[in-house]
């Protein structure tokens, strides 16, 4: 697909990334071909990024023209082979979002189908409620930022912040079904804080065959700029 939008902008007011440790052969089994699980520990790594958007626009609109909404995507890290060496990034099996711009445009104007989907939002000072609602699945959270760490998949809360930037192409089905598109994520400033989760449940990852999927730890954004564009890579 030729894209009319090359490039996105917009500010990350607030992200959520849960991480939940998979069985690698149920990731395997849901995970299309070129890409395969990328392994931490000898699991899969998936997990829902719940991420608030300011000022949300074309590269080229100034920002006080953007939309704000709210998107919750679930993914798998993955891996492929592209010029004899292996790539890393995420793809993102399904998005939701609060706003019909990104429902319209996903898949057509810029990657990534969007379906459009209800969240109901509560947040004071450094803890996050998140709940969302579609036709076809749920999501809710509560997570708060905290100064301790705990995960089986990374060591330090550096370690997973290091291991999700550098998977910052994340791919996804193209709208006519044929292959997978990517976009890719950047910021000028990358900062992630350790999050505790209180409450988590996702229909995507509870759906999975009992014991397969398990949330291990997450991370929290805050008040970030970011950009989208389409990567210099021709894989799939």
């Amino acid at each position: 697909m030729n894209l009319l939008l090359r490039t996105l902008r917009g500010r990350m007011r607030r992200r959520l990334l849960l991480t939940y440790r998979v069985d690698p052969a149920v990731a395997g089994g849901i995970i299309p071909a070129p890409f395969r699980p990328q392994l931490v520990d000898g699991s899969a790594v998936g997990g829902v990024c719940l991420i608030a958007l300011t000022e949300l626009r074309p590269g080229w609109v100034r920002p006080r023209w953007g939309i704000s909404t709210e998107n919750a995507a679930h993914r798998f890290a993955v891996e492929w082979d592209e010029g004899g060496a292996t790539r890393t990034g995420v793809y993102v099996i399904e998005r939701h979002s609060s706003d019909i711009v990104p429902v319209v445009g996903g898949g057509r104007f810029f990657p990534g189908i969007q379906r459009r989907a209800r969240f109901v939002i509560e947040e004071t000072g450094a803890r996050f409620r998140v709940g969302m609602e579609a036709s076809d699945a749920s999501v809710f959270a509560d997570v708060e930022v905290t100064d301790g760490w705990e995960s089986t998949l990374f060591p330090t809360v550096d370690d997973a912040s290091q291991f999700y930037r550098a998977g910052s192409i994340g791919w996804s089905p193209r709208r006519d079904g044929r292959g997978a598109e990517a976009v890719e994520l950047s910021t000028t400033r990358w900062v992630a804080e350790a999050g505790r989760v209180n409450e988590v449940g996702s229909s995507f990852f509870d759906g999975l065959p009992r014991g397969a999927a398990q949330i291990d730890s997450a991370l929290v954004m805050r008040d970030l700029p970011v950009s989208w564009r389409r990567p210099a890579t021709t894989c799939p």
